[in-house]
Parts: C-alpha cells; sequence; structure tokens
C-alpha cells in the first residue's frame, strides 16, 4: 500500500465520519440554542429542561436519517473492500 492511497483512505474516512455526524449534530446544536434563547428569555434556568427536546430531537433524526446513514455505510464499506486487491501491491 502506497502512502498516497493510504492519505485517501483516511480521508475517505474522515469525510465520511463528518458527513454522518451532521443530521445528529445540527439537530442537537439547533435544538440547543432554541432551548437555551427561550430559557434566557423566560428566565427560566431549570437546568434539565434542556434534556428532554434534545433527546426527543435527536431520536427522531436518527430515525429520519437512518437510510441515509445505513446507504452512505454501506457505500464507504464496499469501496473499502473494492480496495482491498490494491492494498495487496
Amino acid at each position: 500500500m502506497t502512502m498516497e492511497l493510504a492519505v485517501d483512505i483516511m480521508r475517505n474516512l474522515l469525510q465520511t465520519g463528518l458527513i454522518l455526524a451532521i443530521p445528529i449534530l445540527g439537530t442537537a446544536t439547533v435544538v440547543g440554542l432554541l432551548v437555551s434563547f427561550i430559557q434566557s428569555i423566560t428566565s427560566l434556568q431549570e437546568q434539565t429542561l434542556t434534556f428532554v427536546p434534545k433527546l426527543v430531537c435527536v431520536s427522531l433524526a436518527i430515525i429520519l436519517s437512518a437510510n441515509f446513514i445505513i446507504r452512505t455505510l454501506m457505500d464507504f464499506c464496499i469501496s473499502m473492500f473494492n480496495l482491498i486487491p490494491t492494498m495487496a501491491q
């Protein structure tokens, strides 16, 4: 395996990981900001109030993006399996 191939594999791995994390982390960030904004407007400083909306929204994001995540992971795994013969050279 050449250094260029190893770098390309790592780049694809990191890129795929970031693409898969975006829907979940984006949802958690947006919901957290909205709940913090509402808490600052209403002066309601309950610490446990942020967990329930985040939990529900992140769960929905995982359920709704599960097809995309599985398809992306399958494509990545297939491309890695197809690279095995070139790694042996």
